[in-house]
């Protein structure tokens, strides 16, 4: 009996929560102020969403983030998505995340492409990205060779994406957890920044000038602390001040491991055996500086720190400039550190040594109303559901 009482209250309180949501979702629409633009995004039924994961199976589960699993899934067609539990979020954090998920179009960010909200069940479906993360491919997991001209590429890849969420994007967007299994590489190789969850969005209002001799604007965000440790800004955990910065930050560190293979607790221990410390005392950025040999022209005394598949590769040019781009991301203070268009143009500066075509950040741009779709990404998984997610819920309940 008591069984039977609780699956109807369950049921009635799915119901209101979908209800409410179609409701926000519905009211948002008609306001100009907050309007959702969904720009080729589709609703996929939890039914089908089933079958594409093979019920959520544990053989299907390639991720674990704070807010959920990660499931890969296989579309009828063939094409691969990746299915992303987000059922810690509020009703309305999630119409937020999927509204400014849908407005994020660049060849280098994980591509959106729908979303599911029923049976208790808030899922985000994005594309399936094939090669895996930079972290596994660094270490040989998955049997690919990244040679220091691809490194600098994956770099520069990264760069774009983020420059776009910090001065493209509408709203702009902090990641908040830039670290190296959060890009990941496409079958070219391509890298792409994902792991969005709920990332921090930056109003005008929120944006202060802190530097009236440079004219440069740093966005400064109150926020609770979110992120890795090790890929952490010191400012941010100290102050909880949130800035464009921060994510900077975080891309120095991945920065070091593209020229020392490492993790980062081995980056650390290396720059502690070099400086003859301990794991306490200065920031790594002093570290690094306390072991650079300025009377060594060609590795500034760190040839020993490159990961030894690439030593024979490195340009001593290009990573005396790549090593002090890298500092410059991991200065303590966020206003000293450059600005990620900064970091993309002089990472294409040194790729242009090896004779790489120059681009901006605008030349990824992913014009999703036009349906036109750059030849890397993989074709739009269709829902069998003919109407619209809002008729969906209507039908579903008896709405009119």
């Amino acid at each position: 009996m008591r069984s039977g009482v609780a699956r109807r209250e369950l049921k009635q309180r799915r119901k209101d929560e979908e209800i409410a949501f179609a409701r926000l979702w519905n009211s948002a629409a008609k306001d100009d102020r907050t309007d959702p633009q969904l720009n080729g995004a589709r609703y996929f039924p939890f039914k089908e969403l089933k079958k594409y994961t093979n019920n959520f199976s544990k053989d299907n589960e390639i991720g674990e983030g704070s807010f959920g699993k990660v499931y890969k899934g296989c579309c009828p067609d063939g094409v691969a998505v990746a299915v992303k539990e987000s059922s810690k979020t509020s009703t309305k954090e999630f119409q937020i995340e999927i509204e400014v998920l849908s407005r994020i179009h660049h060849k280098n960010i994980q591509k959106f492409l729908g979303f599911c909200f029923e049976q208790g069940k808030k899922l985000i479906v994005y594309e399936y990205i094939t090669k895996g993360n930079l972290r596994d491919n660094i270490d040989g997991i998955c049997g690919i060779h990244l040679d220091w001209k691809k490194r600098l590429q994956i770099a520069l890849d990264s760069a774009r994406g983020l420059a776009y969420l910090h001065e493209l994007a509408n709203p702009l967007i902090i990641h908040r957890d830039i670290k190296s299994i959060n890009i990941a590489l496409d079958e070219n190789l391509n890298a792409r920044v994902i792991g969005f969850d709920i990332p921090k969005l930056v109003s005008e209002k929120q944006k202060e000038n802190v530097s009236s001799q440079d004219k440069r604007t740093l966005t400064r965000v109150k926020s609770a602390v979110k992120g890795t440790i090790g890929y952490l800004d010191p400012e941010y955990f100290q102050t909880q001040q949130l800035s464009e910065k921060s994510d900077v930050y975080s891309f120095g560190m991945v920065m070091l491991e593209l020229i020392t293979g490492r993790s980062l607790s081995d980056i650390q221990a290396e720059f502690n055996k070099a400086i003859n410390q301990n794991d306490e005392g200065p920031f790594l950025f002093e570290k690094v500086h306390a072991a650079i040999d300025q009377n060594d022209l060609e590795y500034y005394g760190l040839r020993n720190i490159i990961d030894p598949k690439i030593v024979t590769e490195v340009r001593n040019d290009d990573f005396r400039k790549f090593l002090q781009l890298a500092l410059k991301c991991l200065k303590h203070s966020a206003s000293d550190r450059p600005s990620m268009s900064e970091i993309m143009r002089d990472i294409d500066v040194i790729l242009q040594h090896d004779g790489s075509e120059r681009t901006t950040i605008t030349d990824y741009l992913d014009d999703f109303g036009n349906a036109t779709y750059l030849p890397q990404h993989p074709s739009r998984p269709r829902s069998s559901n003919k109407g619209s997610w809002l008729q969906h819920i209507r039908l579903k309940w008896g709405l009119r």
